[in-house]
């Protein structure tokens, strides 16, 4: 009874927290148009990289080069655009891979 009724407050608790997760999530998220509008107007931050996630969605990394501030996206396939991190001190790199045939 005991393992059942621990199985069982575990499984609430997990159901609270993704419901609570799609909640702040749904709060940052808006159409494509909408999102890049809104950081351009109020950052300043325009697109730096792109990329393809395994699921298919789109990661995109916008970035203000003058405030240093900066907003990671996902949008998902045929989904609105979800900001998930933001942040300051932005630095664009372009770093050489190291050399792995050297002698350690």
């Amino acid at each position: 009874m005991k393992k059942k009724l621990m199985t069982l407050s575990f499984g609430i608790g997990a159901f609270i927290a993704a419901d609570q997760a799609i909640a702040q999530q749904a709060r940052n998220c808006a159409p494509h148009e909408m999102v890049i509008e809104r950081l351009a107007d109020r950052y300043g931050e325009s697109r730096q990289s792109i990329g393809l996630a395994a699921n298919n969605a789109v990661i995109e990394v916008f970035a203000s080069l003058e405030t240093g501030s900066w907003t990671i996206t996902v949008t998902a396939p045929g989904g609105p655009t979800c900001m998930v991190a933001s942040g300051q001190h932005f630095q664009a790199l372009a770093e050489a891979l190291p050399n792995t045939d050297a002698p350690a």
